[in-house]
């Protein structure tokens, strides 16, 4: 029920972090993968990993806070495959610098809202069009502990905890909308992996003893760590589940 042979993933975010680690599970598990990154190399090497499994890669350049460009890389996604059966909303970025709101810059905010909402509201809606068509497919928004409860106590990122808060919410409206088409819409939401996101900030010895601290597990995640999680909710396994969250944290929200 875990196999996903003759299936097509598009994976946004896909040049490095939780995207690719996200490719290399679809690919290994028999999917072909459309890596879209907006730095157009990061996705080409992504696909390469891809294509050492044995299925088919296509790198696409995204800017997923484009109207335009979705839709521009969706219409290049069914000319190579005809279909996407299956879509990681992945793409994210965090707020660029940690203030509280009456410190907040408002070109910094649009910025965080106009990727990590906006763009999961244009993949989705490109993506949906494909799957009512075919009568079934796989959404899954990657939001984040951050999402679920507020970031303050580690540090003040306002835009990224609202983008992810109405993620998560968006995952439930469209799960109940598409539940009757064959689709599947989950969200995912991580707690602390080392990925890029952060801007090397799991550099700082202070930080990563923070985040470890307020870990029960007492541990940050490797990146490969999301495979498990992320292949559950885009194979067979997961159908009698929509509009729900799957939070793999460490233990971090069970406090």
């Amino acid at each position: 029920m875990f196999r996903l042979d003759g299936k097509t993933a598009f994976i946004t975010g896909a040049g490095g972090g939780l995207g690719a680690e996200f490719a290399e599970a679809m690919a290994e598990a028999g999917a072909d993968v459309i890596c879209a990154d907006v730095d157009l190399s990061a996705a080409e090497a992504t696909a390469k990993l891809v294509d050492a499994h044995g299925t088919k890669s296509l790198a696409l350049h995204c800017d997923v806070s484009s109207e335009n460009g979705v839709r521009d890389a969706f219409a290049e996604a069914k000319g190579a495959f005809d279909t996407v059966d299956i879509l990681f909303n992945n793409a994210g970025i965090a707020d660029r610098v940690p203030a509280r709101l009456h410190e907040y810059e408002t070109g910094d905010w649009h910025q965080v809202i106009d990727v990590d909402l906006h763009g999961v509201f244009y993949c989705a809606r490109e993506a949906l069009k494909l799957m009512v068509a075919q009568g079934h497919g796989k959404v899954i928004n990657v939001a984040s502990i951050w999402g679920l409860t507020g970031a303050s106590s580690i540090m003040p990122i306002p835009a990224y905890n609202t983008a992810k808060g109405a993620v998560v919410n968006l995952t439930r409206e469209l799960g109940l909308q598409y539940a009757a088409d064959g689709i599947q819409v989950n969200a995912l939401c991580p707690g602390f992996y080392r990925t890029g996101i952060s801007d090397g900030a799991y550099d700082d010895p202070e930080f990563v003893a923070a985040l470890t601290e307020f870990t029960p597990m007492g541990r940050i995640a490797e990146a490969s760590e999301i495979r498990g999680p992320a292949l559950f909710l885009a194979s067979a396994a997961s159908d009698y589940m929509t509009g729900q969250t799957l939070v793999v944290d460490g233990g971090c929200l069970a406090k």
